[in-house]
């Protein structure tokens, strides 16, 4: 076992070998941006599938829809549980080990999922998606983390990690398009699960053997010499990035429930002209086209984070999500299922821009807060269950559609972060402004003279000194 000094020794040398954004050539910063965003791909592929293997599931062992949220629970439980353990090995270690162990386990966890579908072990399949999922949040912490570090300006990356979340987005419409013709097609049968984990497992494989011979580069964040200083002390001072977690856990916790329960809000709804409602299998595909919805909200508003200041665009995303919540929750019907494509949509960018705000101006501590922010995914280990439950109880009426009304805590607490920073950050700078100034994190402390920002990202107080520290003169455009 390592002394404490010759842990410190690792640490230092990875901080001191450690290359920021902008000090990449712009080949290898495309090249590390598209290998680490194969890993986003991944993960959303995983997450299309648990949501569709959930309702196939309460089929095959007649499960409630409360007992069916198990899958839920020990999915995001896993992240409360590894992720803060992901941050500390990275950070030891570096991101690219980190990646190794987190592909590892997830390879395990879904090629698990083969003997418990012969078995059809119920309790086997909820250890599966905890195993699977304690890979993913590893990767979650490496990935989202590596992409905001990488960023050139810090500013950008809002936008950097909304674009590449964007293709996670892809593979949450691809993962329920799959289980709608593995799952539902074999009827009341857990064959189609078998191979399809399977072949997801040994996806796992071959992305983990690239990563051990492509050339990935440590990086670290770009931050002025005031900020490192600043950040020097405890890392709970950060109350951004605290803040931020909760914020994170109690989103994540009405976006998973939103989603967990879409397949059978969709089926409970009256459809004028159809008697017989919406099949399991129309639902699934139904999904899918919510998780399209998804994606293009994040490849559209990609773009709008790189011009418009993150914090208030994650303020006004906060509101839409409220107001379509409130419609799907309380008109349901054919408007309601409408209504929750434009949910989707809203909801699209609001995770990676909390994590790109709440782990900004962390120097050092950045693999730390991006654990910690990580772990607010665990929001999704209890909210579903809250809604699910309140969706089972028969003495409602409407109860499937009026459980959606208990997600909108979740949203409010977006806006208000997302407000709240924008605030926050104008009272810094000494104006208020909608435009994207690149100074993320890298703005003076409260009680300090405000700051005028610079295009670059650095920030001058009224004192005329400059306190940012010399970049590259090739520093990448992003």
């Amino acid at each position: 076992m390592e002394e404490p000094q010759q842990l410190l020794s690792r640490r230092a040398e990875i901080e001191k070998t450690a290359l920021t954004g902008s000090q990449l050539p712009r080949g290898q910063f495309i090249f590390s941006f598209s290998l680490v965003t194969m890993l986003f791909f991944l993960w959303g592929l995983s997450y299309g599938l648990i949501d569709s293997l959930n309702a196939h599931v309460q089929t095959v062992f007649n499960l409630s829809i409360a007992q069916s949220t198990a899958f839920q629970a020990a999915y995001f439980g896993s992240y409360l549980v590894m992720a803060p353990w992901a941050g500390v090995f990275m950070r030891r270690f570096g991101f690219k080990k980190g990646i190794h162990v987190g592909l590892g386990l997830f390879s395990l966890g879904t090629i698990m999922f083969w003997p418990c579908a012969i078995f059809k072990s119920y309790p086997g399949f909820i250890v599966c998606t905890f195993v699977a999922a304690s890979g993913l949040s590893w990767l979650e912490v490496a990935a989202n983390t590596y992409i905001t570090v990488l960023a050139p300006k810090p500013g950008s990356a809002p936008f950097l990690l909304s674009f590449a979340q964007a293709f996670n987005g892809l593979a949450t419409v691809i993962g329920p398009l799959i289980a709608s013709k593995a799952f539902y097609s074999v009827g009341v049968s857990l064959g189609g699960v078998q191979y399809t984990y399977l072949g997801v497992s040994m996806l796992g494989v071959l992305i983990n053997l690239g990563f051990w011979v492509a050339p990935l580069p440590e990086v670290r964040q770009a931050v002025s010499v005031e900020t490192e200083k600043r950040i020097q002390g405890s890392f709970w001072t950060q109350w951004h990035t605290t803040i931020g977690a909760f914020c994170q856990f109690l989103y994540v916790g009405a976006q998973v429930a939103c989603a967990a329960l879409s397949i059978n809000y969709i089926i409970s709804q009256p459809i004028p002209g159809h008697p017989e409602g919406i099949s399991k299998a129309t639902a699934a595909n139904m999904y899918a086209g919510l998780q399209a919805s998804f994606t293009l909200g994040r490849f559209l508003t990609a773009p709008l984070l790189k011009s418009c200041d993150p914090c208030l665009v994650l303020g006004i995303y906060g509101v839409m999500t409220c107001v379509f919540v409130a419609v799907s929750g309380t008109v349901g019907g054919i408007a309601g299922i409408v209504s929750l494509y434009f949910l989707f949509f809203f909801e699209s960018v609001q995770y990676p821009t909390i994590y790109a705000i709440a782990t900004s101006g962390l120097g050092s501590y950045a693999k730390i807060g991006g654990s910690f922010v990580a772990a607010g995914v665990s929001g999704g280990a209890w909210y579903p269950a809250a809604l699910a439950s309140f969706a089972d109880r028969k003495d409602i009426a409407h109860a499937h559609t009026r459980a959606y009304l208990l997600a909108m805590f979740g949203f409010v607490a977006v806006s208000a972060y997302g407000f709240g920073m924008f605030i926050d950050q104008g009272k810094r700078r000494g104006h208020y402004t909608w435009r994207n100034l690149n100074d993320l994190g890298n703005l003076p402390a409260r009680g300090e003279l405000p700051a005028q920002a610079t295009a670059s990202g650095h920030w001058v107080t009224e004192a005329g000194q400059s306190s940012v520290e010399e970049t590259d003169s090739k520093e990448l455009k992003v």
